[in-house]
């Protein structure tokens, strides 16, 4: 990245399961008692005890702390986490840390609903070549020079002539680097044999279109099928009308190559299953958040304390993140059908920024 995504998470819709999340033990909304900490987030919250929080027993809290510590090098010039990223620099046991200097908070929306979506993104390995040739002729676009071809659309950009230096390497096909594109972020394995980052460097400025609600609309794809991998499978099944398809997304994004692997909107390399990305005008980033989800595959609850550190177009809304599952197809597999409820529990320092 900046794993600027204009994610996966918007290429498709998928209804919410309709069982109530298996870790829902807070009290009724009536019941709440909201309390308003504006200078961290405008939502409401809801104070715990980490005794009430489910899963917080059983997760990995030592590598949460290992995570929190590392993005503390970006995070750490927020006057709210200063403190306790110095802190944190001499700690091993994460309950002991995060129980010691954090207070946890149930989110809520303005309407008093806790319950949000989680969706999911990771880094794609692609193949491509610096120079072009039969096989390899289809460019990556770096941002271009020229304002007013900054902004074409998509459909106008492939129609264009591009000089080589207005490429950052060429692929076989239209399909990887459009996803990539999506993630924000990848990998490229070149023709010689070398892997290079690649990273967000810039984008259009039109409008995302999710591609997954046309197929949908469609009926190209049944609802309980969608996913990353079946919308891939049928764009590659139907070359004719999935470049029409692509082109319904006007929004283009440009790359560079990065000497770090995806890397959230902290500038901090990104860790798989304990980084998500937010929208920072309800969760600061650098702060944890202990994520209650649901497995994408097994159904089974997912209760992982997180950090925020990245950002996406596609991320808006109140109780809202994205959970970074890593690098390859084995990230592809859960990320590209995740999309379910959410609870989130920001956890707010008691001490802040000292002199």
């Amino acid at each position: 990245m900046v794993m600027k995504k204009l994610h996966i998470v918007v290429i498709f819709s998928i209804l919410f399961v309709a069982c109530s999340p298996k870790q829902d033990t807070t009290e009724p909304i009536e019941k709440v008692e909201f309390i308003k900490i504006e200078e961290i987030t405008s939502l409401n919250l809801q104070k715990l005890k980490y005794k009430d929080i489910y899963g917080f027993d059983t997760d990995d809290i030592d590598t949460a702390l290992f995570v929190f510590r590392k993005d503390c090098e970006r995070s750490r010039r927020d006057p709210n986490l200063s403190y306790v990223c110095s802190k944190a620099m001499v700690y091993n046991d994460g309950k002991t840390f995060f129980k010691t200097f954090f207070t946890p908070y149930m989110l809520y929306k303005a309407d008093g609903e806790k319950d949000g979506i989680l969706t999911g993104y990771y880094e794609p390995i692609i193949t491509g070549s610096l120079r072009k040739s039969k096989k390899y002729f289809y460019p990556v676009l770096k941002v271009p020079k020229n304002r007013w071809k900054k902004k074409l659309s998509r459909a106008r950009l492939d129609k264009i002539k591009h000089k080589p230096d207005e490429v950052l390497f060429y692929t076989d096909n239209k399909i990887d680097p459009f996803f990539m594109e999506i993630q924000g972020s990848g990998k490229v394995k070149l023709t010689d044999g070398t892997i290079r980052n690649v990273g967000y460097a810039g984008q259009n400025g039109k409008k995302f279109y999710p591609i997954g609600k046309k197929l949908l609309k469609i009926k190209a794809i049944k609802k309980q099928n969608m996913s990353l991998e079946a919308i891939r499978q049928w764009c590659e099944e139907n070359p004719r009308q999935s470049n029409k398809l692509v082109n319904m997304n006007e929004s283009k994004v440009y790359f560079a190559f990065r000497e770090k692997g995806a890397t959230g909107s902290l500038g901090v390399p990104l860790v798989a299953r304990r980084n998500i990305a937010v929208d920072r005008r309800h969760v600061p980033l650098g702060f944890p958040v202990f994520v209650q989800s649901f497995n994408p595959y097994t159904k089974e609850s997912m209760n992982t304390l997180t950090i925020a550190a990245d950002t996406g177009g596609a991320i808006k809304g109140e109780v809202r993140a994205d959970f970074f599952w890593g690098t390859g197809k084995e990230a592809l597999k859960y990320a590209g059908k995740m999309k379910d409820r959410l609870n989130m529990i920001i956890f707010i320092p008691k001490v802040v920024y000292r002199r």
